[in-house]
């Protein structure tokens, strides 16, 4: 059966001292994906990694167009069957790509493994989600969203990633584009494996905090830069 066609796009704001290794791990997979798309928003420390890694793709802009614009400008230029986004400061397992390639859903997501200096502050956000594993902790997201979650380009591309509301911290994009298309009828699998290392870290932009650490556990934009 042939595999499908998949993209993979890295999104960096202010990670480019970590994107190296987000890069790495999907280099080095199983089975490649079909396009690896690297996007700077605006923070300019990225100009590095071309000379690097110059088989990939680059987008470094000059200006910050904050996490909407950025990633429905994105969302726009790909074609292939399947996109995934990944923020930067995070990276996929090593056969990962090899086991969404057989995808027949609408969405596929998995489970995630919390890493990382400041890896405790999920105890907070998700009080009793996690379990301790291999000195991490994993986050068990069967048939629950995440931003590393792979859907349908053209589904996606229907809906697109529209700001839904604020909570005051970050807007919902991701978790918008889960809702409005589980109401057109998505078709969901789940990989109970761990395939995204989560990378809590000093430079997250998702601050967790006392305030808001009542929110809802599906405001955790796992991939996303902002």
């Amino acid at each position: 059966m042939p595999l499908n066609m998949i993209t993979v796009v890295i999104a960096s704001y202010r990670y480019g001292h970590l994107a190296a290794h987000c890069i790495e791990s999907l280099l080095s997979q199983t089975v490649s994906p079909t396009r690896i798309l690297f996007v700077d928003d605006g923070a300019l420390d990225c100009n590095h990694l071309p000379s690097l890694y110059p088989d990939i793709e680059y987008i470094l802009r000059h200006k910050n167009l904050g996490v909407v614009d950025n990633f429905q400008d994105i969302l726009s230029q790909i074609n292939t069957k399947y996109v995934l986004f990944i923020g930067a400061d995070n990276w996929l397992r090593s056969d990962a790509i090899e086991l969404l390639s057989n995808a027949s859903t609408d969405i596929v997501t998995y489970d995630i493994v919390v890493t990382g200096e400041l890896k405790e502050e999920i105890l907070d956000r998700v009080p009793g989600e996690t379990i301790p594993y291999q000195g991490d902790l994993y986050w068990d997201r069967q048939e629950q969203h995440h931003g590393s979650m792979m859907y349908r380009t053209a589904l996606g591309q229907t809906i697109g990633y529209r700001k839904r509301y604020k909570d005051g911290a970050h807007p919902q994009e991701d978790w918008n584009l889960w809702d409005k298309m589980q109401e057109q009828g998505a078709s969901v699998a789940s990989i109970k494996e761990g395939l995204l290392f989560y990378r809590r870290h000093r430079e997250n932009f998702l601050k967790y905090s006392h305030e808001t650490t009542q929110l809802n556990e599906l405001e955790v934009n796992c991939a996303f830069e902002e």
